[in-house]
């Protein structure tokens, strides 16, 4: 093979004149083979020089009269140097070329070890022990996982490396590089060092909180460090159960599945290495959410009758336990009267229908709330503002308000009818939804009719009879109509227009009206209108009063069903009582009253004035009250007393005393004054003693 390929090397340079020196490699390592090819591009003498001096006839051989080769067999150290193949070509001429050899001996580790472990915080040292010939230089490098070093890592002289307090990343695989000098022949050694720490616990949380249930799982987490890597132990308040309890792979993390209040407790987690070892607690707090119990979710019970709803509530912690009326948004906490809670339970005494509908039982805990609905369901109450209507043949109601439901859907009426008293009452049932009318009556003919209202739990109590007279078979005209955009409210009076769309055929009579307050009790007030009417007025109607309006067309076949209407008429405004007008009356009469009372004066102190002249006109001069003032009659001190009037004796005049059976049986005395008058000097004077009024 050697022989071959310095062949192939001969006929590659076997064109070129130029003398060359051909080597498989310049660096041989000791006990390696040294092989040298000269070709001298001519025929010629050839011999070989290391470092200037001839080389040993029994190295060298000739391949042919242009090439020589030179062979160690086992190179050495001394092999080493500047090797010169000389050539005297055949024409005298000569030429030579050169080649440098290194042999080296080594680099080798000898038996430097490659595993060191340290502890954190100490300084390591981490020897490499080198051979080799000539010089050989030593340098640290890093594995692929360490890209730089830190500063507390520096190569000693005798090339160890020192590692000053060590850290955790400070682990890893160092390289020690062995290189010849000056020369690309070097050898690495790998050494891994390992930083061994003592374990440490940290634990992601010290409290945890959840809530127990069988769709609740908890994930404890163990945060372990150390070198060597830690085993992780787990101490449980419960004994391991592997349904219940899971690990992952390093048992780093605990997972409680489907917690329960058992749950509950202290876990430690224990981390333990050749080092040393350490734990940390975890406190698991178990909640449970506030769950609610009935004895029953719906009670059908009769109007005047009881029931009763026990609730039960469970927590952790106990939650309070409340009653709601969800109808009305009442609480329920009164342990007395007719809907009272006594220990958790509802009870209803002597049920109405509005008791029923929806109840519901909370549990108000610190972690969350909770219900449950109890439906109490009973008959519906007696329809409220109730109004009934004639039609052809039938009757029609109509409902302002629903009755109360008693707790659940009105799903159908009961409609009521007879011609008398002494009659059986006669029904038909009718679903909610549809015309409250009852049918297939005789026209013309007055009814007394009522109606009840019918639910799941039974028949409501009926309403009050209403008498209603039916109208004629229809072919009547249609319904008049009213527009609303056109109706008109001033003051207590109200217009709206009227047109009528439909005659039936048949010219119309007339329209009949009617029309009451929307009150209890209000009585309607009858119209009747001309054929050709054109609009509805409505005047001195009540302030702040809302009214109802019934209109229906009449022709010679019968009446259209009736048109409804609503309207209000606002507050009476309020305005200033006091006109000219009224200012001048006041005046008149108390200018009147003023001369009344003192014509009055006049006339009986002084029998003058308007007054006097009257009576003396009408009695002549006796004037009935004026008798007892003339006679001079009075009480024991002699004085006169007439009307609260006293006069003295000396006053008197002539008078007559007339005595009269009176109507009681008694006598009735009558004074009649004469015709004298009476001197400037005997008028009487009034006496003091007596109120000024009386006077």
């Amino acid at each position: 093979m050697k022989i071959a390929l310095f062949l192939l090397l001969l006929v590659v340079h076997s064109t070129d004149a130029k003398m060359d020196i051909i080597t498989s490699k310049q660096d041989i390592k000791v006990g390696e083979e040294l092989l040298l090819f000269c070709k001298a591009g001519g025929e010629g003498h050839i011999t070989w020089q290391r470092n200037g001096e001839d080389i040993d006839e029994e190295l060298i051989s000739t391949v042919d009269e242009s090439s020589s080769k030179l062979v160690i067999k086992s190179a050495s150290v001394e092999d080493a140097g500047r090797y010169t193949c000389l050539c005297e070509f055949d024409n005298g001429h000569m030429d030579d070329v050169q080649t440098q050899i290194y042999v080296y001996e080594g680099p080798s580790f000898e038996n430097t070890p490659t595993y060191h472990e340290f502890l954190e915080g100490t300084d390591g040292a981490v020897p490499c022990r080198v051979s080799g010939q000539p010089a050989v230089e030593v340098r640290w490098t890093y594995s692929k996982e360490m890209p730089s070093r830190g500063k507390n890592v520096q190569q000693l002289p005798d090339n160890t490396l020192l590692i000053e307090k060590v850290k955790r990343q400070d682990a890893g695989m160092y390289v020690c590089q062995a290189q010849i000098r000056g020369r690309p022949v070097f050898q690495q050694l790998p050494i891994s060092v390992v930083v061994n720490a003592p374990p440490t616990v940290h634990l992601k949380e010290e409290v945890k909180k959840v809530i127990a249930g069988p769709e609740t799982n908890v994930s404890l987490l163990c945060l372990v460090d150390g070198q060597p890597k830690p085993n992780i132990t787990w101490s449980m308040p419960a004994l391991y159960d592997p349904r219940h309890h899971k690990f992952n792979s390093d048992r780093s993390q605990l997972i409680i599945r489907s917690v329960v209040r058992d749950d509950y407790g202290e876990y430690i987690c224990t981390a333990t290495n050749k080092i040393g070892e350490s734990s940390a607690t975890v406190m698991l707090h178990v909640f449970e959410t506030p769950e609610v119990s009935l004895s029953v979710e719906q009670q059908n019970v009769s109007v005047g009758e009881s029931v009763a709803v026990a609730c039960n509530v469970s927590g952790l912690p106990q939650p309070d336990l409340h009653w709601l009326n969800k109808r009305n948004g009442q609480t329920l906490d009164s342990p007395s009267g007719r809907i009272r809670v006594e220990g958790g339970i509802l009870m209803i005494d002597s049920v109405v229908p509005s008791d029923g509908g929806l109840y519901s039982c909370m549990a108000v805990g610190s972690i969350g709330n909770a219900s449950r609905d109890v439906a109490i369901h009973t008959q519906p109450g007696p329809p409220p503002y109730l109004s009934v209507s004639p039609g052809p043949a039938s009757v029609f109601f109509s409902l302002k308000t629903p009755p109360i439901n008693g707790g659940t859907p009105i799903t159908n009426f009961i409609l009521q009818w007879r011609q008398n008293a002494a009659e059986k009452w006669q029904e038909v049932t009718v679903p909610a939804s549809d015309t409250l009318a009852v049918t297939s009556l005789m026209p013309y003919t007055l009814y007394t009719v009522r109606l009840a209202a019918l639910n799941a739990a039974g028949r409501g109590q009926f309403s009050d009879a209403n008498s209603v007279r039916t109208l004629g078979i229809r072919g009547e005209p249609d319904s008049p109509v009213l527009s609303c955009d056109e109706m008109k409210v001033g003051g207590n009076s109200f217009f709206i227009p009227l047109k009528q769309t439909d005659h039936g055929g048949t010219p119309l009579l007339h329209y009949n009206l009617r029309y009451r307050e929307d009150k209890d009790r209000a009585e309607w007030k009858k119209k009747q209108l001309s054929s050709n009417t054109d609009s509805i007025t409505l005047i001195d109607l009540n302030f702040g009063a809302d009214y109802q309006l019934e209109v229906t067309a009449i022709n010679a076949n019968g009446s259209s069903l009736p048109v409804t209407f609503n309207f209000t008429i606002a507050e009476k405004p309020v305005r200033s009582s006091m006109t000219k007008g009224s200012v001048a009356g006041i005046v008149m009469v108390i200018f009147l009253v003023i001369f009344l009372l003192v014509d009055a004066t006049c006339c009986y102190r002084n029998r003058c004035g308007l007054l006097m002249s009257i009576a003396v006109k009408l009695f002549g001069q006796k004037v009935p009250g004026l008798k007892g003032f003339e006679e001079g009659e009075g009480g024991p001190n002699g004085e006169v007393k007439m009307n609260g009037v006293s006069t003295p004796r000396s006053d008197r005049r002539q008078m007559e005393v007339q005595t009269l059976p009176s109507k009681e049986g008694g006598t009735l005395t009558e004074v009649t004054c004469d015709k004298a008058s009476l001197t400037k000097h005997e008028k009487i004077q009034p006496d003091r003693n007596v109120p000024a009024a009386d006077a």
